[in-house]
């Protein structure tokens, strides 16, 4: 590898995570919660598009055992750091590496291994601030994890419909100042959605949301209670820290009870 890394501990530890140091995106809280996301009935093969080093991948193959995970990402040195964390964790039975450039063209994708149909479950956590919004890092690998021309945000949304089973479920980690384009990109790809704002404390607007749909949902969009992440001294609530150590988010999406 060219960059330095750390080791990393996820889920109580139970996954010991290899990523680089600085220059590259280095995965946190956001991958977590994307995992989590996925609730304990979550069965069959599910896709990590744009997964870096594979942290919201295999935090949920470790939670979950009913599921095989495919990480797919474009970036050779951290496509390398995935196959090597699938390694280190044990995971090999339940986990695979696909290199390859989400925004392809489906025949590139296929080329690659990205087949249609192929996923039962899609995790989306894609580059989610827009170029025009912020200034890029001068790291071109932290830029093309953190960046996204405006314009991209459709071709992740038409890639995930693509490659998802037609019952399965997507599960999407987004800025919440940037909703418009992401339900813009959702268009009519995706229905029965369901949105979780996250905020950071009680009483401050929301920073980030998790979105879910389904390709053929058809219920009406729900919005529900949102997640508050700390106490007011600054603290994990005990919730949020309990999803830290490898539980699930327990939200009840789409009304099942």
């Amino acid at each position: 590898m060219t960059e330095a890394t750390t080791v990393d501990g996820f889920l109580d530890n139970r996954l010991a995570i290899t990523q680089p140091a600085r220059g590259g995106h280095r995965a946190g809280l956001d991958a977590v919660l994307l995992a989590a996301a996925l609730g304990a009935e979550t069965r069959g093969h599910v896709l990590d598009l744009g997964a870096g080093v594979g942290v919201a991948g295999l935090c949920a193959a470790a939670r979950l055992a009913a599921v095989s995970v495919t990480l797919v990402e474009r970036d050779a040195e951290a496509a390398a750091l995935a196959r090597r964390n699938i390694m280190a964790n044990g995971l090999e039975g339940r986990a695979g590496v696909i290199e390859a450039d989400v925004l392809a063209s489906a025949r590139q994708r296929a080329a690659a291994g990205l087949k249609p149909d192929m996923a039962d479950h899609v995790i989306l956590n894609p580059p989610y601030h827009p170029g025009d919004r912020v200034r890029p890092s001068p790291s071109p690998q932290r830029q093309a994890a953190h960046v996204v021309d405006p314009a991209d945000i459709d071709g992740w949304l038409r890639a995930a419909a693509a490659l998802l089973h037609p019952n399965g479920t997507l599960t999407v980690i987004f800025r919440a100042d940037e909703l418009p384009r992401l339900l813009a990109a959702v268009g009519s790809r995706f229905g029965s959605l369901a949105l979780l704002p996250i905020h950071a404390h009680a009483g401050e607007v929301a920073h980030r949301l998790i979105l879910r749909g389904r390709p053929q949902g058809r219920a009406p969009l729900r919005l529900l209670p949102g997640l508050v992440l700390h106490e007011p001294g600054g603290a994990w609530r005990v919730d949020v820290d309990a999803v830290l150590r490898g539980a699930g988010l327990g939200v009840d999406w789409w009304g099942n009870g």
